[in-house]
């Protein structure tokens, strides 16, 4: 029983897990992503994303796709811990940190804190991973096995090998239900109750979220961030509601990339067909440095002209010494032109990084503005009857 490994309440989380070694390495200001725009959906620790972007320099546009519920008004979640505590529940699975926690606080709230740890003290406890583990030993818990993987499948599986059968099983849900871990369960013989320590709802500022869904849908932002599961449906929901969600879902599989904190928040962008880019390490600090990895990867470049070095920085053109911004269907064409600097870029190729263009007259209008928006209009050459190449 846990009981018997009791800690003490201190901060055994930082002991135990140490800091997110991927924060650390983002901890660098600068200009590293000046002229890039990035879209932010989250709801929990989004001022810690939003500032990690601005000090890089990007312009952020930020709208929770969906919020958490306020704990002092989740009456729900009362009435399941007092169910837990009143089964006595032979193992608990900790999913998340962070749930645990609220689930702590709103017990302590609810006047059932006490109640709630003797519960613990006597169940077998399995956590999903080192910050859930950290979480648990902070309330002065242990715990009796962890997912390396950090996977609630790989959680679920310990607490099935080391027999279910016949056992009370309450399950810390992150966010949302898993059903398929949850049966599982039930097959294997356990009685399981379910706890949401935080539950997904609207946001509450819905015309916020629209000009987000406008921006990415329009593909006037380079990435899309997501951390959780629910952001992603409370987008697309979004989008639905303005008719959009087509065009927002085009615009994501071509033109916009998501990204996704970790494979559960990725699961619904891939089943719409989606690719987005998923760190290593399921954790913040990840997912900025994948964010910046990509971005400065796919959308830094300099080009040496005919005319002069060209160098491009997301949006931001720098030639002979001028700086100009381009709106997106420009920069698009001017990334299309530069791929092979100096090849012809066919009408066809251009039309499709342009699918506001339904026509070559309209193509042929598009590239007018590019050559308008450039410091130089000889940058860009008509190879008739062909198509546009770069005059390098």
């Amino acid at each position: 029983m846990s009981s018997a490994r009791r800690h003490p309440t201190t901060a055994w989380s930082d002991q135990l897990t140490g800091p997110d070694p991927d924060a650390a390495r983002t901890e660098a200001s600068g200009s590293v992503l000046a002229g890039f725009r990035i879209a932010v959906t989250s709801d929990r620790r989004s001022a810690d994303l939003v500032d990690a972007f601005v000090r890089r320099g990007a312009e952020v546009i930020h709208a929770p796709a969906v919020r958490i519920a306020p704990v002092d008004e989740d009456e729900i979640l009362i009435g399941d811990t007092r169910a837990v505590i009143e089964s006595k529940p032979d193992i608990v699975i900790v999913t998340t940190a962070y749930g645990f926690r609220r689930w702590i606080e709103c017990a302590d709230a609810a006047g059932l804190g006490e109640d709630l740890a003797r519960a613990l003290d006597r169940a077998r406890i399995i956590v999903r991973g080192p910050k859930a583990r950290g979480a648990v030993r902070a309330a002065g818990h242990d715990d009796d096995g962890i997912a390396d993987d950090e996977r609630t499948a790989s959680t679920v599986t310990l607490a099935i090998e080391a027999g279910v059968l016949g056992k009370r099983v309450a399950v810390q849900l992150h966010g949302h239900e898993d059903i398929e871990q949850l049966e599982r369960l039930r097959s294997a013989g356990a009685s399981v109750l379910t706890v949401a320590p935080y539950r997904w709802v609207r946001p509450t500022d819905e015309g916020r979220l629209g000009r987000l869904v406008m921006a990415v849908a329009s593909r006037e932002v380079d990435v899309v961030t997501f951390t959780s599961a629910p952001a992603v449906d409370g987008l697309v929901s979004a989008a639905a509601q303005l008719g959009m969600d087509g065009v927002l879902l085009d615009a994501m599989r071509c033109g916009v990339t998501a990204a996704a904190v970790g494979p559960v928040t990725a699961a619904p962008l891939l089943d719409a067909g989606i690719e987005p880019i998923v760190p290593d390490r399921f954790r913040m600090g990840a997912l900025i440095r994948s964010v910046v990895e990509h971005l400065t990867l796919n959308g830094v470049a300099q080009v040496d002209t005919a005319l002069g070095p060209l160098v491009v920085h997301g949006r931001v053109v720098t030639f002979a010494g001028e700086t100009v911004t381009l709106a997106r269907g420009p920069r698009a064409m001017l990334a299309a032109l530069m791929a092979e600097p100096g090849a012809v870029c066919t009408r066809e190729r251009l039309l499709d990084e342009l699918p506001e263009a339904e026509n070559e007259h309209a193509l042929d209008m598009a590239v007018s503005r590019l050559r308008a928006a450039l410091p130089d209009r000889q940058l860009v050459q008509t190879v008739v009857r062909r198509g546009y190449r770069l005059n390098v």
